[in-house]
């Protein structure tokens, strides 16, 4: 497993399967920890629909996680 600290919420097509683990922390300063694969699976039907996903293949968050991995367990 690979760990990967940031200080934005990342989502990546090229990570996907690769097993990543990021450690974010957001502007308030708290950390959350994510399995890239579990938040992937999460929210896919909702990044195939995003245009930054589309085009970039890409989505990044820089303040907290998205609504829907709230309350998730995300490791």
């Amino acid at each position: 497993m690979t760990n990967l600290v940031t200080k934005r919420f990342v989502v990546r097509k090229s990570l996907i399967g690769k097993n990543v683990q990021f450690d974010f922390t957001n502007k308030k300063g708290e950390k959350i920890t994510y399995s890239h694969d579990k938040v992937f699976s999460i929210m896919k039907d909702t990044l195939n629909t995003l245009p930054c996903w589309l085009k970039y293949k890409s989505y990044t968050a820089t303040n907290n996680i998205p609504v829907v991995l709230r309350g998730e367990k995300l490791v």
